[in-house]
């Protein structure tokens, strides 16, 4: 087998995650987050709509990170985004997180709202 170094040119990817936090090129997050390739934020949750939507014309995917489990988002939130041409992909957070990683390394136009485990 062999071992490919993973490079995000400049991307910031999630370093770690915990209870209560988030771990981004070494800052630490104590409330949900909104990452993309060169910004991060808090993010207020399901009610905290206006970043999302903001995202129109930037990202193709969002992933949502839903806590501990896997949770629905609000439909008409998930409406709205894929209405923006936004494809939403709904999982915990530690999932989403990992998937978020590895799908920014390929260069993809993505983002990641996640709240905290």
């Amino acid at each position: 087998m062999q071992f490919h170094e993973v490079s995000f040119d400049g991307a910031k990817p999630v370093d770690g995650y915990g209870p209560g936090f988030f771990r981004v090129d070494g800052t630490v997050i104590q409330s949900g987050i909104l990452l993309t390739a060169n910004k991060v934020q808090s993010w207020g949750g399901f009610d905290d709509q206006a970043p999302l939507t903001a995202l129109a014309g930037q990202v193709d995917v969002l992933f949502v990170g839903t806590g501990a489990n896997i949770a629905h988002a609000p439909k008409d939130l998930t409406n709205r985004l894929q209405d923006l041409g936004i494809g939403v992909e709904v999982m915990a957070s530690d999932t989403a997180c990992r998937t978020y990683n590895v799908i920014l390394a390929e260069g993809r136009r993505i983002a990641l709202a996640a709240l905290p485990v």
